[in-house]
């Protein structure tokens, strides 16, 4: 029984940073209905921000203490990554949104590959390891639950939160909300559409850089393919838990973490992402629109 409850601690550690990635997707999604899969490369290039940081506060100030520390990784790494998806949606994706619908998506992969090569030439193709930044780990019987984990759960209960209360209580909120209904009707009654696009995908770059940094902690190392696997599997996570969904993106990825962990645990670490994916198609099947979603009511 211990046993189980340790995988389920560490599913849910890795569902939360799923979760987190999940979020940007389903928001862009929900917005311009566009599945931007540079998605997860923004998810890498919050990692490396966070570890260059790390890099220059560990040699410039030593003695700093952890908790700061990662303070000002978060903060700089949603900055940055912030910018790039800003910039990413004004050159790359904007001239194409009255396109035909395969041109955005073909965009994000060329942009995908672009992010992803350009940190394999910047950073080198190797992994690039840092020393442990949380150390402390609790033993409960024959339980272990390291602080690590308890901050990134925390973390995500928190984000999860504010997102929530974001768009559904604040003026930036019901612009988003208008946006994704008509964008035509919301630029009449004077919400400014591509301002409100561009903030949204500010936001889902907020998210990733946290969940970059959050992986970065958890892991220890950081290498130019981590957008690629992890993007995938939160875009999987926003489907399963219903595409449009705040909660459905979090739900999507701790189910996803749980699914892993315990297929690993029990059977073979060689086809748990065959078992993912198998058990999505499965849901799929039975309610395309994902545990939470809505179907989609179409305008006449």
């Amino acid at each position: 029984m211990d046993y189980f409850i340790q995988q389920l601690i560490n599913g849910l550690t890795l569902g939360s940073i799923y979760g987190l990635v999940a979020i940007g997707y389903t928001m862009v999604y929900g917005i311009i209905g566009m599945i931007n899969f540079a998605h997860g490369d923004i998810f890498m290039l919050g990692g490396f921000a966070a570890l260059i940081v790390f890099l220059v506060l560990t040699t410039f100030f030593a003695g700093i203490p952890v908790a700061l520390a990662l303070l000002i990784m978060l903060v700089v790494s949603m900055l940055m990554t912030g910018l790039w998806n800003w910039t990413i949606e004004r050159v790359a994706y904007r001239p194409l949104r009255g396109s035909f619908r395969l041109a955005p998506l073909i965009t994000a992969i060329g942009m995908s590959i672009a992010l992803s090569n350009f940190i394999q030439v910047a950073q080198g193709p190797r992994n690039k390891p840092i020393p442990a930044l949380v150390n402390d780990i609790y033993h409960f019987g024959g339980i272990t639950i390291a602080l690590k984990q308890l901050i990134i759960v925390a973390v995500t209960a928190v984000l999860l939160a504010a997102f929530w209360y974001i768009v559904n209580k604040t003026p930036l909120g019901r612009a988003q909300r208008a946006t994704e209904q008509d964008r035509k009707m919301a630029a009449l009654l004077g919400v400014d559409v591509d301002k409100t696009i561009s903030v949204t995908f500010v936001m889902g770059a907020a998210l990733a850089a946290v969940a970059g940094t959050m992986y970065l902690m958890y892991y220890g190392v950081a290498s130019f393919t981590d957008g690629f696997i992890p993007g995938v599997k939160a875009f999987t996570a926003a489907v399963l838990g219903g595409i449009g969904s705040l909660p459905g993106a979090v739900l999507g990825g701790l189910l996803i973490g749980l699914i892993e962990s315990l297929w690993s645990a029990y059977f073979t670490i060689a086809y748990k992402d065959v078992a993912t994916f198998g058990i999505l198609a499965f849901v799929l099947i039975f309610k395309p629109t994902g545990i939470l979603g809505r179907p989609e009511v179409e305008k006449v």
